[in-house]
């Protein structure tokens, strides 16, 4: 959706094309030399405003042109001035985002895990059959010493050497870390020390966290030899929590698509495409069986859109749930972190280490965790779109995962969604990326990065420079009429379900921080894609591809997700289902 707003506009833009790099590049040189160096540009004349009016759509009179230009060098200057300043990406700015509304008392589960969680059945024989299992699996049987850690974390570096190379999904993989990790895991099992309900489990990290001493590139070729100086948090919540770090997952370059420097992190169901983005490789990468479970970002549907396209789970927490220090900064207000793994419960164990609040991270909110491993969706009211359920764009599948709800025993309600502009808001993502990479943008180091198509970061920074602040003041006004909307909505319901296509509803929850849960729902036959879902070649061959949906709840309200989808899941029976290119 963010794509379509702004492509929509391409036709405007190629007529300033010209102008907006020349003056970009004269820019650039300014800004590198640092705040007491002035623009090296003449004042603006009433014919340069009256084509940037054209561009902006704008039409000021002769006299009010004429008095702008006679009072803009001081503005001018101040431009200069912001452009040099040093503003490294984890200084956030001063508006922090709260997705709570005022005065609002919010129902929060109660904290823990209640209930006692399903024994594993024994061991499988077969490595593949392991490697596949779910990671709550893992935990039991290293709890059981059915296997040690140091057996699953080998058995997982050898599928990563062996299939990661043709599903690019790698950057860095953490091999002797691992196996120390690994040991020290074992070590503790062996004293009875449980350092969580994933202890000794292998995972992949997206590749934006920090780890001390290890490459953290962003995926991007400006930063490819950045090497860490200390950890991010939730690094640390893995650690202390008994996890064992295999590497550092491939993502879009900056958190935007499939394509990395090293190359384009591709669907295990169908390597002839790309694994979607941005959290790219850590979806490969689960749903090949080559981790336990993994770690990615959502700005705006960067779990939700890998995990729909792989076939993984995946859990986009409330905004501020888990801390995002020492992590890349894309969008100070948008930028959320959740687990990526082959089930819920998965996906539950996971954001439970990584939840908790963190002063350093200043979108961090303190809120409790906890579900029922035993807790029924019977009489969970889920909302739904009758419009969403229609078409020629809706499938099968799409019905049958209506059908499960009502297997589970919830009631579905039919509910509207306030019609607003959601797509619009979207623009705040490329305003506030634009922002958080500007230096890229000022000196032309963009060029460095290998995706330069329309809809790439480079053309898109670009864009967002010439979007008029006043403008993105009024999209932070429909941001918090939007707010106010989808706050009514979950008044009367417990969650809401949609395929990924409904209307606006991806940049809508993302814009408002509310949870969301993917999750794989069945199979469609689909040629080979593109990063934006249409087929590279519509009379190509078809593929058996995952199709997921997707569960939206109230703020802080993860549990309902995790209940509604788990009964879900025993309900659609496809969760089991894994690529056959894997299974070798």
């Amino acid at each position: 959706m963010a794509n379509r707003t702004h492509v929509s506009r391409r036709s405007l833009l190629k007529q300033v094309a010209g102008g907006a790099v020349a003056v970009g590049a004269q820019r650039a040189d300014t800004a590198a030399a640092g705040p007491d160096v002035p623009l090296p540009q003449p004042p603006p004349i009433e014919s340069d405003l009256a084509a940037t009016e054209r561009i902006l759509g704008l039409a000021y009179t002769e006299a009010k042109r004429r008095q702008v230009a006679r009072t803009y060098d001081d503005t001018r200057k101040n431009l200069g001035r912001v452009r040099a300043l040093s503003l490294p990406n984890d200084v956030s700015p001063a508006a922090r985002f709260d997705p709570r509304l005022p005065g609002k008392t919010y129902g929060l589960p109660k904290a823990g895990v209640r209930g006692k969680a399903p024994t594993p059945d024994h061991i499988p024989t077969s490595p593949v059959d392991i490697a596949f299992a779910p990671a709550w699996k893992h935990a039991g049987w290293l709890r059981t010493k059915q296997i040690s850690s140091t057996e699953l974390t080998r058995l997982y570096l050898d599928r990563i050497d062996h299939l990661a190379p043709g599903l690019e999904n790698f950057i860095t993989v953490t091999h002797d870390l691992a196996l120390q990790q690994a040991a020290r895991a074992d070590a503790d099992l062996a004293r009875g020390r449980v350092r969580s309900r994933l202890h000794g489990v292998p995972y992949g990290l997206k590749d934006l966290f920090d780890v001390t001493g290890v490459r953290t590139t962003w995926g991007a070729e400006p930063y490819k030899d950045r090497i860490a100086a200390g950890n991010a948090a939730i690094v640390d919540k893995l650690d202390n929590a008994g996890a064992v770090l295999l590497g550092k997952t491939a993502l879009g370059a900056l958190a935007y698509g499939d394509i990395w420097f090293g190359g384009r992190s591709r669907n295990p169901w169908n390597s002839d495409e790309g694994s979607s983005g941005s959290s790219a490789g850590s979806a490969s990468a689960t749903a090949a069986g080559l981790v336990g479970f993994s770690i990615g970002t959502e700005t705006l549907g960067s779990i939700v859109s890998p995990s729909n396209r792989c076939g993984t789970t995946g859990i986009r927490p409330t905004f501020g749930r888990v801390s995002r220090h020492g992590g890349m900064s894309l969008c100070w207000s948008w930028d959320k972190i959740g687990p990526i793994c082959r089930t819920v419960d998965d996906c539950a164990l996971a954001l439970e280490i990584i939840n908790g609040y963190d002063a350093r991270d200043w979108g961090s909110i303190d809120a409790p965790l906890g579900w029922d491993w035993q807790g029924s969706a019977r009489g969970l009211r889920v909302g739904y779109v009758s419009a969403w359920f229609e078409g020629t764009a809706v499938t099968e599948v799409d019905r049958r995962a209506l059908q499960a709800v009502r297997d589970t025993g919830a009631e579905l309600v039919e509910v509207n969604v306030q019609d607003l502009p959601y797509d619009l808001l979207s623009t705040l993502v490329f305003i506030e990326a634009a922002a958080a990479f500007s230096e890229l943008t000022l000196t032309n180091r963009d060029d460095e990065l290998k995706w330069q198509d329309d809809i790439a970061w480079p053309n898109s920074w670009r864009r967002a420079h010439l979007f008029p602040a006043v403008e993105m003041v009024q999209l932070e006004r429909l941001r918090r009429q939007t707010m106010v909307a989808f706050d009514q909505l979950f008044g009367g319901i417990d969650a809401l379900i949609g395929p990924l296509s409904a209307p606006g509803v991806l940049a809508a929850t993302n814009a408002t921080g509310h949870p969301c849960l993917v999750l794989k729902a069945g199979f469609v036959e689909r040629p080979t894609r593109k990063i934006t879902d249409e087929p590279s070649d519509a009379s190509g061959p078809k593929h058996r591809v995952p199709r997921a949906i997707t569960l939206w709840s109230a703020l802080f309200r993860e549990d309902l997700l995790i209940t509604l989808g788990r009964a879900m899941e025993q309900a659609l029976a496809v969760s089991g289902e894994h690529p056959s290119l894997a299974r070798t």
